[in-house]
């Protein structure tokens, strides 16, 4: 069997770090997920691979890899947690990042200028500090950039990375000298010598890196700066200058010339094209984020956590938190049947209508019946899921209400084992006489609710819901004995790991504890 296509035996623990799975094997090195021991928060564990353990030049890379990403703290870069050796060799912890690498993004979604120079400024501020403790990158490229899912920059892989005046193995045996990097970002002198580099091949690989984001497209190594807004132009060209002499020396020069470009009447006038589009995806996400709560209430007598997740895709997906009395509240928790802008702008409707409807101080199964009634009679045809949990602390009992949308578990302080609290009913807005019910339950002191936003609707989605499921189960017995905040943060941890890093649809998970 090739050695390539035999499966990787999991360490059950790399230094202190618990292995929990692995996210990726490379040429060099395989990287696992850990658990840290204190904060519980998850961590990347890479490690050098066993035949690369007896490569002097190998091993050393590995070491100053180590050392250099030890030396940075800048929100723009990725962390470094610890490093030392194992059983099975040498490792690296730093921190787990969770998003998409800048080349998938521009490959996915429109920029506007705006947020392409939002984004040159956020990497040029993590090269600066860079070189102020002397390190050259020297594989600065968009697979390497990965963008958080709050729309953060964190730079990563520092493994040719190079510290000013340190001597390498191979510069002492030019026989074995290659390419170290990646030819379409390389500056021309660190293809001809690419041991032999300073602060300007970087910035030349970021201007290649800047080019693709203006332009809101992959270069493939084709670079026309006509293509680019005429403020911009200069600013590249200095940039991507062939001789590092006639290139900017100082990062800082460069920043302060994108700066000043950014905050100028030209960059106002100088739109590109497409620029409405990108703008109008901006805003869309920004609307989506207003039918997302940002955070949880204070409500006495009930501990509240909550985890989201935009997912990849526009949806009209809908939360809300209620308070109906002093001792009565509800969670909403919704999706429109329409994607896209369409579904974004329905379901704020929807929104409206649930506060009017509460506001009559109506049981959310009656609820339910009025908002169905005046789905179906809107001329616009489309159809709502929805889910509704209410809490009645004086009573000390829940109802909750299922309309094709939302799973609801009860972990007893009593028995640790979950149980499923689910509803059948259709989704609002396909019969207009259609009965609803709903479930009725006790509420004891210590009770944890888990409330999930996963949709049964359409129907070949059937699966996707099965998967989450059976991940929520599982989240629920290996973090049920944490606090509410840190059980949802771990859950969806797991969820987004073992069901892909780019989930399209958003992800609801809140949990209560009755005090």
């Amino acid at each position: 069997m090739n050695e390539e296509n035999i499966p990787l035996e999991i360490p059950l623990y790399i230094g202190p770090y618990k292995i929990e799975s692995l996210l990726e094997k490379g040429g060099m090195s395989v990287l696992y997920l850990g658990t840290h021991p204190e904060t519980k928060e998850p961590v990347t564990i890479k490690v050098l691979q066993t035949k690369f353990l007896q490569n002097n030049e190998a091993v050393q890379r590995f070491i100053r890899e180590a050392d250099i990403i030890s030396m940075t703290d800048h929100p723009n870069i990725v962390k470094m947690y610890g490093h030392g050796e194992w059983e099975g060799g040498l490792y690296i912890a730093m921190e787990f990042v969770l998003g998409i690498s800048l080349r998938q993004y521009i490959l996915q979604y429109p920029l506007s200028l705006k947020r392409a120079l939002e984004f040159i400024l956020d990497i040029s501020y993590a090269i600066c500090h860079l070189h102020t403790h002397g390190v050259i990158h020297r594989d600065l490229k968009p697979e390497n950039i990965l963008i958080t899912e709050t729309g953060g920059i964190k730079l990563i892989d520092f493994g040719i990375a190079q510290l000013l005046g340190v001597v390498n193995l191979a510069s002492e045996a030019p026989t074995r000298q290659r390419t170290i990097g990646t030819p379409i970002y390389m500056s021309p002198e660190q293809q001809e010598h690419p041991e032999d580099v300073s602060y300007p091949s970087d910035i030349y690989s970021l201007g290649i890196i800047a080019y693709e984001l203006v332009l809101g497209k992959l270069s493939y190594g084709h670079i026309h700066l006509s293509l680019m807004p005429k403020g911009l132009q200069k600013i590249l060209s200095s940039a991507l200058q062939p001789k590092p002499e006639d290139r900017y020396q100082d990062i800082v020069d460069f920043i302060s010339d994108i700066s000043s470009y950014a905050n100028s009447v030209t960059m106002l006038k100088e739109k590109k094209v497409g620029d409405q589009l990108s703008e109008l995806s901006e805003n869309l996400r920004q609307a989506q984020e207003i039918l997302i709560p940002s955070c949880v209430p204070k409500w006495p007598g009930v501990e509240i956590g909550m985890a989201s997740y935009k997912g990849t895709e526009f949806s009209g997906t809908y939360g809300d938190f209620l308070k109906i009395t002093e001792n009565d509240y509800s969670i909403v928790l919704g999706e429109s049947s329409t994607r896209g802008a369409e579904g974004i702008i329905y379901t704020a409707m929807i929104r409206g209508m649930v506060h009017s409807l509460f506001k009559e101080n109506e049981t959310p199964k009656v609820i339910t019946q009025k908002l169905n009634e005046l789905i179906h009679k809107d001329s616009i045809n489309q159809l709502f899921t929805l889910c509704c949990l209410t809490i009645h602390l004086k009573e000390k009992k829940l109802r909750f209400i299922s309309c094709r949308y939302g799973t609801l578990w009860l972990i007893s302080e009593n028995n640790k084992t979950p149980k499923q609290i689910t509803t059948e009913n259709l989704a609002l807005g396909l019969e207009p006489e259609a009965e609803f019910t709903e479930a009725n339950l006790s509420l004891k002191e210590g009770d944890r609710l888990l409330l999930a936003s996963i949709s049964s609707f359409p129907e070949d989605e059937a699966k996707e819901k099965e998967t989450l499921e059976k991940l929520i189960q599982q989240g629920i017995v290996e973090f049920g004995d944490l606090n509410p905040q840190t059980m949802v943060d771990n859950i969806l941890r797991k969820i987004k790991l073992f069901s892909g890093r780019q989930l399209k649809r958003s992800i609801f998970l809140i949990c209560l504890i009755r005090e």
